[in-house]
């Protein structure tokens, strides 16, 4: 039992270090996925859409060679589950997609901006985090048990929903071998344009964050792989008691609940990336010279954010992540549901985004 609690402290603490890197970076690089949609959606560049592509492609390249070497068993992560919720996932995908966008950036980017002293991101953190609390066990999951979760928009695989498991390859070589296939794709794409390969910060930012992802799979799929009290293997110090990596609505939901049940809680790997990120974003900010107090311009700005981040909360909870936690976290599992959110994300966020447009036009 010392064992396993000793094992669970050392994920937090690595999950902590892991997401410092990734909060520095991150504030130092402006890596920020709204803000890729937007600048493709708004001004067709493609910059920072492809930092996030790279990530992606480094994280699934990453994770195919952890599961091929035995680091990680990739059926033991709660995105490869048999049973796909497709309408849940879509659904959560959208409205994340749209949160995010009122709320000017994802969960990643609301603590990053905390650490840079936006005090807007205070009251997204807050109306986020509760969100998902009441989305996990409160009166939102009422509606997508009820609704989004009926038989009729489940699919039930007879093994992992992961893409080589669909065609009755599941084993650790033939994800392998299409983690590579889908890594190599994105890196052509993402290396064939000149003004990228140029740009240290894009790239510095695809791949750190597609790294640290990788770190994180391998410290709870590995190091966290420990004997429990009922002398079993189990994984310890995650709150899904699985592997995980990279993913901040939830982990954002365990922290409020650790704040109100201090004595009866832990810091897990989750809650440690959280304050990782902000401490990482803050540690820049000061060192460089670019903290800066940041609020709301008017009452609508504040209502904005307010409805984005409970918006992300109820999304990134149905959905099962965000643009990291299902966006390179869980498409690196290669799980159909994560291609399934992502697209619901971009989708999301760039309607809403020609939305504002339009209306921003018709104001003028």
């Amino acid at each position: 039992m010392e064992g396993a609690e000793s094992t669970a402290q050392l994920v937090a603490w690595l999950g902590f270090v892991l997401a410092l890197v990734f909060g520095y970076v991150a504030n130092k690089t402006s890596f920020c996925t709204m803000g890729a949609v937007s600048d493709v959606v708004n001004m067709d560049e493609w910059g920072r859409m492809r930092a996030w592509l790279l990530a992606i492609a480094v994280a699934t390249l990453g994770t195919g060679i952890l599961v091929y070497l035995g680091d990680l068993d990739i059926s033991k992560t709660y995105y490869t589950r048999e049973t796909f919720y497709w309408l849940a996932a879509l659904v959560g995908g959208l409205s994340f997609g749209v949160g995010m966008t009122l709320a000017g950036g994802c969960g990643q980017r609301t603590l990053v901006r905390l650490g840079g002293g936006n005090l807007k991101s205070v009251v997204v953190f807050l109306f986020l985090g509760y969100s998902a609390l009441v989305s996990m066990n409160g009166v939102f999951r009422v509606f997508t048990d009820k609704v989004l979760r009926l038989d009729m928009f489940t699919i039930r695989f007879e093994h992992m929903q992961t893409l080589p498991s669909l065609f009755q390859h599941g084993d650790p070589q033939s994800h392998l071998m299409v983690a590579g296939a889908l890594a190599l794709a994105i890196l052509i794409f993402v290396f064939a344009s000149k003004e990228f390969r140029t740009n240290p910060d894009n790239i510095t930012a695809g791949l750190v964050v597609g790294l640290v992802v990788v770190g994180g799979w391998y410290v709870t799929g590995k190091i966290g792989l420990a004997e429990n009290e009922f002398m079993e293997m189990s994984y310890v110090g995650t709150d899904s008691k699985l592997a995980e990596s990279m993913t901040f609505v939830g982990p954002l939901g365990y922290t409020m609940d650790l704040w109100a049940y201090w004595n009866d809680k832990h810091v897990t790997f989750g809650i440690a990336c959280v304050f990782g990120v902000v401490i990482g974003s803050l540690l820049y900010s000061v060192f460089n010279r670019t903290f800066r107090w940041e609020y709301f311009n008017s009452p609508q700005d504040m209502f904005r954010h307010i409805i984005g981040a409970a918006l992300m909360g109820y999304g990134g909870v149905t959905a099962m992540g965000c643009t990291i936690g299902q966006g390179v976290t869980g498409v690196s599992t290669l799980a159909l549901g994560s291609f399934v959110v992502l697209f619901g994300i971009i989708a999301g966020a760039a309607v809403t985004m020609k939305v504002q447009y339009y209306l921003l036009m018709r104001e003028a």
